[in-house]
């Protein structure tokens, strides 16, 4: 995708702050050059990617760590000669470390199901699996070389280790013999030119035999070497240089290693900065609440809840706003007063369109789409330049100009105020030629203006969609939102006064538009109210039916539980006719004729449920009482909207509306049912055979589960339509009886209850008859 200047540099900006968030340089490096696909499907496969990524990165909450920069070592070993320092080495083997674990979390999982195309960025993925055993046994956790990298230099550092252990025991007997303990510096040997020596007051320096190697900064203190030391420090050397030529070659061979495995170290270092930029992406949408944009070229743009995206990173208070066009338009014409919005939205598509196409996510509201433009170019801002003797009208059109040619299907272009810098009339006139050349090569445009003849062409010419920037009708501030299908005032005067212009100027230019005939301000400030008016009771209308399709969500989790329920006491009833008849306790005969008796409940009630015929719509009235088919219930018409068909309803204090076709206008009397304990009201009309009461058996339970499991039983017997529940609670103490009574007190659907005859269980059971 191609994009002039203006958008270009806010974009940059964007990936500035993208890098921010990667955790290598690598990774920030690779996040600055990010650029714009070049055509459609790799636009849709960026934002597909992060899609999965973001999913991956929330489900595993996998996070990497800081990470070496690997291009020096790569450039470092393109000579066959070169051999790797232990600093290299070990930047080495973080990146083949990390990118082992990266595999593994990306790999836990069904990936291919789940993300699958993180499973193809992993099908590069080749692990150096020598070069990295080799680095994690030659390599400890400190980046030093182990002893036991080899047995040449496990030999050579044991000895090192002996001569300073023996050096250490000569000098203690040397401090005790002759009572030099006040005249060291340092209780301890230390290293001096890479040999042992003792930090000696500089006054005591001729007082034994030795050499001494130099002085500290201040001259107080000497480095003395006692000839008892020479021949010994002689031997260190020796020592050393062995350490260092087993360390070389140690270096050799794990630098031939990598050289054998480059490819997989490639791989390796590839994976993790493509992992870098992939979480960087995931923290730019948790910091503005950003989605991956879809792209759909069937339709027109339609950005819901959009923030510009410099903006949202810079204050969590930005204002979101809609910005879309209806089918068959391509030209979005927005007006209203100064500093209301008008460039920032067109800012906002441009830049926006931009970060979709390189893949990085956008703050906007899931549903949002883009056409997959193919080139964005802006005419934002002033664009004059008096070291080019160009104006601002000139530079518009010189601009313009230089990409006419290019301009063509499937391209965006935005204009800001142009024709600007010259006369109304004919800038206006241009603008509108302009537009419409545009509109004719089938190019998507975005104007902000404040030409009156533009807007009366935004209104009237068909494709094209107007929209104003709204302002408070009391205090003429900006609102930051948009009304569409309207156009706006300039509101200039408003503007001037709230910038401190004099009054005396503000009632002269007024003065001046009346006796032009232009003064429009009354009509657009009664337009603008209505605007505004209208947006607040879209608004309460949308958290409304947000509030209903969450209650709505919340029944059929309900009714879907209590689904799943029955099944499962039908399961269990099943079960126990199997297990009986495996146990010899049925007869075969009699087993299969139980079993067709289950079936046959479910397949009779949902007969039953279906030959119940729906009223006619004029046959209903508010305030009668229906059955609501799908559940089985009986219900209260609330309103009636005959030209839709259907009604709202009262289902036991839950209100809906439900189509006319759903109900029966006569209620069938209620037959006693019987459900057991964890068996409540069916799906699909499909309701508990005829029977005793429902039962909820207590017994055992303490008091908080037993309040629980009798208001579950209570809440099953309502939907089922059941009058009478009982509740068997024992005798004992009396206590679980008292805290039952309780409960039912406080039940608002409890008509009355009272203990069972003694027949029936006397004071160890209660029944409850239900409203």
């Amino acid at each position: 995708m191609q994009s002039r200047s203006a958008h270009v540099l806010e974009f940059d900006k964007v990936l500035r702050h993208l890098a921010g968030y990667a955790v290598s340089e690598a990774g920030a490096q690779a996040c600055l050059l990010l650029a714009p696909a070049a055509d459609c499907d790799s636009a849709r496969m960026r934002c597909a990617f992060f899609r999965q990524g973001q999913l991956w990165a929330e489900r595993t909450g996998f996070s990497l760590a800081p990470f070496p920069d690997l291009s020096g070592v790569f450039r470092f070993l393109e000579s066959p000669a070169a051999v790797l320092d232990i600093d290299a080495l070990w930047a080495v083997r973080q990146v083949l470390a990390q990118s082992r674990e990266l595999a593994v979390a990306i790999g836990s999982g069904n990936t291919a199901e789940n993300w699958p195309l993180l499973a193809q960025m992993l099908e590069r993925y080749l692990m150096p699996e020598k070069a990295l055993s080799g680095l994690m046994r030659c390599l400890g956790e400190d980046g030093l070389l182990r002893d036991e990298s080899s047995p040449e230099l496990l030999l050579v550092r044991e000895e090192i280790r002996r001569i300073h252990r023996l050096c250490t025991r000569k000098v203690k007997e040397l401090a005790n013999t002759y009572n030099l303990s006040h005249y060291m510096q340092d209780e301890f040997l230390t290293l001096s030119s890479d040999r042992y020596v003792l930090p000696l007051k500089a006054n005591f320096k001729g007082r034994l035999q030795g050499i001494i190697h130099e002085y500290s900064q201040t001259g107080e203190t000497c480095y003395f070497e006692p000839m008892f030391l020479v021949e010994i420090n002689n031997d260190l050397q020796n020592l050393k240089r062995q350490e260092r030529a087993e360390e070389r070659k140690i270096f050799e061979y794990l630098t031939g290693l990598l050289r054998a495995e480059m490819e997989g170290v490639n791989a390796c270092w590839n994976l993790l900065v493509e992992a870098d930029v992939l979480l960087a992406r995931c923290a730019l949408a948790g910091a503005f609440g950003g989605i991956a944009i879809d792209f759909d070229d069937t339709r027109p743009f339609s950005l819901r809840g959009v923030k510009h995206p410099l903006l949202a990173l810079s204050s969590a208070d930005t204002h979101p706003v809609d910005l879309e066009l209806l089918e068959g338009q391509n030209c979005l014409i927005i007006s209203g007063g100064n500093a209301g919005g008008k460039t920032v939205s067109l800012k906002t598509i441009g830049l926006v369109a931009l970060m979709a196409a390189a893949g990085l996510p956008v703050p906007a509201a899931e549903g949002s789409t883009l056409p997959c433009w193919r080139a964005v170019h802006a005419f934002i801002g002033d664009e004059q330049s008096l070291e080019g003797n160009v104006s601002t009208f000139t530079a518009q059109i010189r601009n313009l100009s230089d990409i006419w040619q290019e301009v063509g299907s499937g391209s965006l272009v935005i204009l800001d105020e142009f024709g600007a810098g010259t006369d109304p009339a004919q800038g206006a006139a241009l603008a509108q030629a302009v537009v419409d050349e545009l509109m004719e090569k089938n190019v998507t445009v975005c104007v902000a203006t404040h030409f009156p003849a533009l807007k009366a062409y935004a209104l009237s010419r068909e494709g094209v969609r107007a929209a104003s920037v709204l302002f408070d009708p009391g205090t003429k501030r900006p609102l930051y939102r948009l009304a569409y299908d309207q156009v706006g005032a300039s509101q200039a005067l408003d503007v001037a006064r709230e910038h401190g212009m004099p009054d005396a100027v503000l009632r002269r230019a007024h003065n001046y538009l009346l006796l032009d005939g232009e003064d429009s301000a009354a009509l657009i400030e009664r337009l603008n109210a209505l605007a505004v008016s209208r947006e607040q009771e879209l608004e309460d209308l949308e958290r409304e039916k947000l509030r209903l399709k969450s209650k709505r969500d919340k029944l059929e989790a309900r009714f879907e539980k209590e689904r799943l329920r029955l099944f499962e006491s039908v399961q269990a009833q099943a079960q126990d006719v199997l297990r009986d008849w495996k146990q010899g306790k049925r007869s075969h005969k009699q087993a299969l004729k139980d079993l067709a008796a289950v079936r046959q409940r479910l397949v009779s009630e949902q007969a039953a449920a279906q030959q119940e015929q729906a009223a006619p719509v004029e046959a209903l009235c508010a305030g009668m009482t229906v059955r609501y088919i799908p559940w089985g219930k009986k219900a209260v018409i609330e309103e009636v909207d005959a030209r839709k068909e259907r009604l709202k309803v009262d289902l036991n204090g839950v209100s809906l509306w439900v189509s006319c076709k759903d109900v029966a206008a006569s209620v069938p009397p209620a037959a006693p049912k019987t459900v057991r304990r964890e068996s409540v009201v069916a799906e699909d009309n499909v309701q508990e055979p005829a029977g005793p009461p429902m039962r909820a058996d207590l017994r055992g339970m303490r008091a908080d589960v037993a309040v629980a499991e009798l208001a579950a039983v209570l809440d099953n017997a309502l939907l089922a339509g059941t009058r009478e529940v009982e509740v068997v609670h024992g005798r004992g103490t009396g206590a679980l009886r008292k805290e039952v009574h309780a409960f039912l007190r406080s039940f608002a659907a409890v008509d009355a209850f009272r203990l069972a005859p003694e027949g029936r269980g006397g004071d160890g059971m209660t029944i409850v008859e239900l409203k």
